[in-house]
């Protein structure tokens, strides 16, 4: 039997709808991420807080609640739906950034800042459902590219932006200003998003392919419901479709949170004598590589050469290139145009990672695609804590020698990342 076309064309249009307001959530993911370095200044002043331990707790909250929420967020995708889990989670971010607005103490700020990480951590895994449940297979890795394209955005949003309206109406306005439009963002995901295309009456995005090659359309109306237990195993007990894109992107963001998140700006300052206007400038290229790097990896893997997993190797190479030459050049350049164009470098092909979200949803269930990728986010944010420690404990004299060893260990981090990533496994083209 032949789909209506006015439905098909409904799933087709309404499903931007339901990407747009997702994504202007996950904006504001990346904009709470990188919020505390912007007002930090602003709250040692109002609480008197003088300690680099507190502000560093305020902002390593937001990653802790992150990193915990990763597979509960899977798991409640996969039971509760996106859409509730999305809508409900933003309400929590609503309520940490008013808290966050209205404190009146410093330990306030710090509670608020952990509900705003909580929240925020709840809304890319219902996404990558979302996207896999209402996009094509050839389309899933591209928009995961502008997701987290737009998602850089908002964290370039944070820094100048941010400071302004922090400057014109106060950090604790802008924040009761910020639970408002989380507020906003809930109703809207509510309202607009539905899990799947079935929820509205809809064909599937399945049944679409199916009839536009002119396949037999299966009865996609009903998903097998796996349990949250059986759903674990399947995803930690995988061998080979799990633990080398685990291991990879361990290795991949850690190294990459070591050089953007931490000490990047120190060596130039320390190592090079650069101001922070000046660094800034410099580090912020990273980020704009990776607004570029994100989609066009996605591309890449969706249009071109149909592969997650010839991407991921191509970004990998190149990145752990990158990673050799930041090591042996270290002390040797001086010249800012030269560590930009390192370090857009650095961002757009480290952007590549996202041809792994893709990879680990084609090996898994559609129906535990949510635990799957949830338990993959797990390791990221493990790599980026674990070796921002070990960093740390290399670089206790900031002399160059430190900065060499420490680029050298990361270096052979993504040696090890590179190995991984050619154990990967990748769904075979045609296999259902």
């Amino acid at each position: 039997m032949a789909l209506e076309k006015s439905k098909v064309k409904k799933v087709l249009s309404y499903r931007w709808a339901v990407f747009g307001v997702l994504a202007f959530a996950y904006f504001f993911v990346y904009f709470h991420r990188v919020s505390s370095a912007v007002v930090s200044a602003d709250l040692q002043i109002t609480f008197g807080v003088s300690t680099a331990a507190s502000i560093a707790l305020l902002s390593s909250v937001y990653f802790y609640a992150y990193t915990v929420m990763q597979l509960p967020s899977g798991l409640l995708t996969d039971n509760w739906g996106p859409r509730k889990t999305v809508s409900f989670f933003t309400l929590v971010a609503a309520a940490g950034a008013i808290l966050t607005g209205m404190a009146s103490t410093f330990e306030t700020v710090i509670a608020g800042r952990l509900l705003i990480g909580i929240g925020v951590a709840m809304v890319y895994i219902p996404t990558m459902k979302i996207l896999a449940a209402w996009y094509r297979k050839n389309e899933f890795a591209s928009l995961s590219g502008i997701l987290l394209a737009v998602g850089n955005i908002g964290a370039l949003s944070a820094a100048g932006p941010l400071a302004l309206i922090s400057d014109a109406l106060g950090w604790q306005q802008v924040f009761i200003i910020l639970g408002m439009i989380a507020l906003v963002l809930a109703a809207l995901v509510w309202m607009i998003t539905r899990d799947r295309p079935s929820d509205m009456n809809l064909p599937s995005i399945q049944e679409i392919e199916a009839e536009e090659k002119g396949e037999p359309i299966a009865d996609t109306k009903t998903m097998e419901k796996i349990p949250m237990g059986r759903a674990l195993k399947m995803t930690f007990g995988a061998g080979r479709k799990f633990w080398p894109l685990a291991i990879w992107f361990f290795f991949m963001y850690g190294s990459m949170m070591v050089y953007q998140g931490l000490w990047a700006g120190p060596f130039f300052h320390d190592i090079l004598g650069w101001d922070r206007p000046t660094y800034g400038l410099v580090l912020t290229f990273i980020g704009m590589g990776m607004i570029l790097g994100c989609p066009t990896a996605g591309y890449i893997s969706d249009k071109i050469l149909k592969s997650r997993k010839k991407v991921l190797i191509i970004g990998t190479v190149v990145y752990t290139i990158i990673w050799a030459i930041i090591w042996m050049t270290a002390g040797h350049i001086t010249s800012t145009e030269t560590y930009m164009a390192i370090n857009f470098a650095f961002g757009f092909f480290g952007g590549f990672f996202v041809a792994s979200y893709a990879q680990i949803k084609e090996l898994f269930p559609i129906s535990i695609v949510g635990t799957s990728t949830a338990a993959l986010n797990i390791f990221p944010f493990a790599g980026g804590a674990i070796l921002q420690q070990a960093s740390g404990l290399m670089l206790n004299t900031r002399s160059l020698e430190s900065y060499q060893g420490l680029w050298l260990l990361m270096l052979i981090c993504m040696i090890i990342a590179t190995v991984a990533a050619l154990l990967s496994k990748e769904k075979e083209p045609g296999k259902g």
